[in-house]
């Protein structure tokens, strides 16, 4: 068994939050790996969030967040159980990073069960043609396909993304670590993202081009 030292237990709860003795215990199952140690108390504590899932949350606040000089703005409701709560730091921060998550990582859908079955459909469609054309077997088409729908969800659904400030860690993990300081149900309910001309065709102007018309409409002119 690994040496177990207190720098590690230290580090180890400042990263998961978990008690001291959780700590150690979570190391020494884990040879000493805090990745794998982060991992196994990270599932303990999803059955203790798990517990507070049902409760309702129906307190909190609806944040807005204007990024990069007012090109990118965005308004997300943030749940939790009680006013008292939702005016603390730790749910506070929480809300926070979840709309920097959302203007700096453009999630199109809150979780995947938001995701229409069209477009699961399409995409699985559009993997699947791409795994075939690359020459895998078609019997292990469907396996790495699923591989990559998973993936697919943790690039367009915000609580399936990696945490933009700490990528080892989900959205959805975050979220464990909040009910778990707070010690009530916290929930991203909805969410909107805006993006400075976002879906208005920009005509595109070809200086040289534009130059060159003139040149000639002037060369005629004076023939």
């Amino acid at each position: 068994m690994a040496t177990i030292s207190a720098k590690d237990v230290k580090a180890l709860r400042e990263r998961t939050l978990a008690g001291m003795m959780d700590c150690k215990k979570a190391l020494e199952e884990n040879d000493g790996d805090i990745e794998k140690a982060a991992e196994w108390l990270m599932k303990k504590g999803l059955a203790e969030v798990g517990k507070k899932a049902g409760r309702t949350a129906a307190e909190g606040v609806v944040h807005s967040y204007i990024h990069m000089g007012g090109k990118i703005g965005v308004l997300v409701e943030v749940n939790c159980e009680t006013d008292f709560v939702a005016r603390g730091p730790d749910f506070q921060e929480f809300v926070k990073d979840v709309a920097m998550q959302i203007a700096a990582a453009n999630p199109l859908y809150l979780v995947p069960a938001d995701i229409p079955e069209a477009a699961t459909a399409k995409q699985r469609e559009i993997f699947k043609a791409q795994v075939i054309e690359q020459g895998k077997p078609e019997k292990m088409a469907d396996k790495i396909v699923d591989g990559k729908i998973g993936k697919w969800h943790s690039e367009v659904c915000l609580m399936e993304q990696p945490f933009v400030k700490e990528p080892k860690m989900t959205v959805e993990q975050l979220r464990a670590t909040v009910v778990q300081k707070t010690g009530e149900n916290c929930t991203v309910r909805r969410f909107v993202r805006y993006e400075m001309g976002e879906g208005i065709e920009k005509k595109v102007t070809d200086l040289a081009a534009e130059v060159a018309a003139m040149n000639a409409a002037a060369a005629s002119g004076n023939a």
